[in-house]
């Protein structure tokens, strides 16, 4: 493991995190009690505002800490919803990024090791369809976002294709929950969010671009 140096940054962080429970303060609740406060220091000072918040957003996709749906509300309920949606969508697309580039550069080489022969046939797949199978994976909200950003850090996929397919992928689900994040009010649960037939529509969407690549496929074989 050759640079350990992130993982023990990654530790002392995530310790700090959950030491000083800094969760309760993501949380719905302490949302909802204070976003009048927070909608006017973002009046008051947007650009320090927004920056903050990416900070803070970043820093807990790249740690893998919970807190992600209640920031996308969050930046709903401060910001609106065309503004607040860019400024979510890129802070965890930057956030899983980091996590990724974590998994690959601390955790592969001994996985490589242990594990190359299956790691290099997951490899082969990815080089295929890895932006398309990565799309799939982001656009349907049943995978933890952290479980993909570590397991594709371990395979080939580039850095570059990493951000944009998650981008492309968090895009439909990270509108969703700032535009909820409009109507705070009316929210109870995170739950309330995304219902059954919400998730299967993704699910649908997501296997739109399988089918018609197998089509393509058909019709030139045909």
């Amino acid at each position: 493991m050759k640079h350990w140096w992130p993982l023990v940054l990654l530790v002392l962080l995530g310790g700090l995190f959950f030491a000083f429970d800094l969760g309760g303060f993501i949380s719905l609740e302490s949302l909802k009690s204070g976003r009048d406060e927070l909608q006017q220091a973002y009046r008051a000072r947007p650009l320090q505002v927004l920056g903050s918040y990416a900070l803070v957003y970043i820093l807990i996709a790249a740690l893998s800490l919970p807190g992600a749906g209640v920031m996308s509300l969050a930046a709903g309920a401060i910001f609106g919803l065309w503004v607040g949606t860019p400024v979510a969508l890129i802070s965890a697309s930057v956030g899983a990024t980091l996590a990724f580039w974590v998994a690959r550069y601390v955790f592969r080489d001994v996985i490589q090791e242990r594990f190359g022969d299956r790691l290099a046939a997951v490899d082969a797949g990815i080089k295929r369809d890895g932006g398309l199978y990565l799309f799939t994976l982001r656009l349907v909200p049943v995978f933890p976002f952290f479980i993909i950003n570590l397991l594709m850090g371990l395979t080939a996929i580039r850095s570059g294709t990493f951000f944009i397919a998650s981008m492309l992928g968090m895009f439909a689900g990270t509108a969703i929950y700032v535009n909820a994040g409009t109507q705070l009010a009316s929210l109870t649960h995170l739950s309330d969010i995304l219902s059954p037939a919400l998730i299967g529509s993704f699910a649908l969407l997501a296997a739109f671009p399988w089918v018609a690549r197998w089509g393509v496929n058909r019709l030139r074989k045909g």
